[in-house]
């Protein structure tokens, strides 16, 4: 396993998010995307949008874009699981009873 795997950034950031959503603030991107008037479809153009990007970087070969597309994905992937009312923690237990 890569030592530098850090999952604890993943869960401060869904902490954010989520309480971006309970407490919205207008200067806050995330809390934009979760109250845009188009409602869950503006957070999942971002995540089809991102999903694009990631895809085209790593075709491409561009290590640097693939990173920072696959952050962009992965943080909109959240904020839609936040809009979709989907714990992060039942995703992580899908996964971890897919690994048996």
């Amino acid at each position: 396993m890569n030592k530098n795997v850090d999952p604890v950034i993943v869960r401060e950031l869904w902490e954010i998010i989520c309480e971006r959503a309970a407490h919205p603030a207008p200067d806050s991107y995330t809390s934009r995307l979760l109250n845009d008037t188009k409602g869950i479809d503006k957070v999942l153009e971002k995540v089809g949008e991102e999903s694009t990007e990631f895809i085209l970087a790593v075709k491409n070969g561009v290590r640097e874009r693939t990173v920072e597309e696959a952050a962009d994905l992965l943080f909109h992937m959240l904020v839609a699981l936040r809009a979709a009312d989907v714990e992060l923690a039942d995703v992580m237990a899908e996964l971890k009873e897919r690994r048996k």
